[in-house]
């Protein structure tokens, strides 16, 4: 969506955010059926929960997925990208109201640091994109991408509690998701026009076509890796895990599309990354930490996993037995 097809007078940009978020879903729900098939798990091509939360997933999935292609039109790929690492604080206030959950202190300054890095990154260098119609539409942008970041913390957060409260696959999920947000697409496609502008733009160039194909399926590859990331180990987790994609993205954007970076943009680079390898390095002894506070609190024979760990939902034994258990459902007896 930055780099145009074609050369000269017949150079054009692609622009229609729908199509993509179209064929991503395409894509995604036809590789989960065939995966249930495969494993002959054709029982879970039925919902397991109602139509309406699948609905919820896909329309807050929507609206984040189309912000965020819409944002690379006003700012550039590096504060798209690195503006993603800032869920960090949605994703606790969407599961302090729906999960209930609790953060410590910690959890709270650890996303201060990453969302005062992106802050840094944003104010000491270039912002704006370069097929940007208007200079001054950066903070469009970085609105946008608020909008992704509200959007995305709710369906990573919602996603956690349906996987909680059912008894759920990730391919399960990931097929309903994809087949609500299928209709949404297309509704949006057929209502707003683009769908005959994006057909033409791929008759002008058909190369287009290869490149959204792959993007699709690298999309709906993730989306299953996300799925199950979710439900092992928490929306948290989850959050951290992709932050740290989104520097080494940062990283080959600079050294493949050059995009230099200045040196206050790399010292707020520096500030996430520090802040996330901190995170990693002192999570199983603040998950332990957080367990044994918890125990005196259960002496009278209630287990409650929603109060142990909360930046991490799993201990590190439990999060091996669900890695072994590959796509198993977790049932909500387990859970308490």
């Amino acid at each position: 969506m930055t780099i145009p097809y074609g050369e000269g007078a017949n150079a054009d940009v692609f622009k229609y955010s729908l199509f993509l978020v179209f064929c991503n879903r395409a894509v995604a729900a036809t590789i989960a059926a065939i995966t249930l098939v495969v494993k002959g798990r054709t029982d879970e091509l039925r919902p397991v929960a109602p139509i309406l939360s699948y609905a919820s997933v896909s329309l807050s999935n929507v609206v984040a997925t189309t912000c965020q292609y819409e944002a690379l039109k006003h700012v550039t790929f590096a504060v798209q990208t690195l503006g993603k690492c800032a869920k960090m604080f949605p994703v606790m206030i969407w599961g302090y109201f729906i999960l209930k959950k609790r953060y410590t202190m910690r959890d709270v300054a650890l996303a201060v640091c990453i969302t005062g890095g992106c802050f840094i990154f944003f104010m000491t260098g270039n912002t704006i994109s370069r097929v940007a119609q208007d200079k001054n539409s950066s903070m469009f942008g970085v609105l946008l991408m608020m909008g992704y970041l509200s959007a995305d913390g709710y369906t990573s957060t919602f996603q956690q509690k349906m996987f909680k409260g059912y008894q759920m696959t990730s391919y399960n999920q990931v097929l309903y998701v994809s087949l609500c947000s299928l209709a949404l697409s297309s509704f949006g496609l057929v209502t707003s026009g683009q769908l005959s502008s994006t057909l033409a733009f791929i008759s002008r160039h058909p190369d287009a076509l290869s490149a959204m194909i792959l993007l699709s399926c690298a999309s709906s590859c993730g989306s299953l890796f996300i799925s199950y990331t979710i439900k092992s180990f928490g929306a948290l987790v989850f959050a951290i895990i992709m932050t740290t994609r989104q520097f080494l993205s940062i990283l080959l954007s600079s050294l493949f599309f050059g995009s230099p970076l200045t040196g206050g943009q790399w010292a707020g680079t520096g500030v996430v990354v520090a802040a996330l390898y901190y995170q990693s390095a002192t999570k199983d002894s603040h998950a332990k930490d957080n367990a044994k506070e918890a125990l005196p609190k259960n002496a009278a024979g209630r287990v409650s996993l929603s109060g142990v760990g909360t930046a991490n939902s799993g201990s590190g034994d439990r999060a091996r037995d669900e890695e072994v258990a590959a796509a198993q459902p977790l049932l909500a007896g387990q859970q308490r």
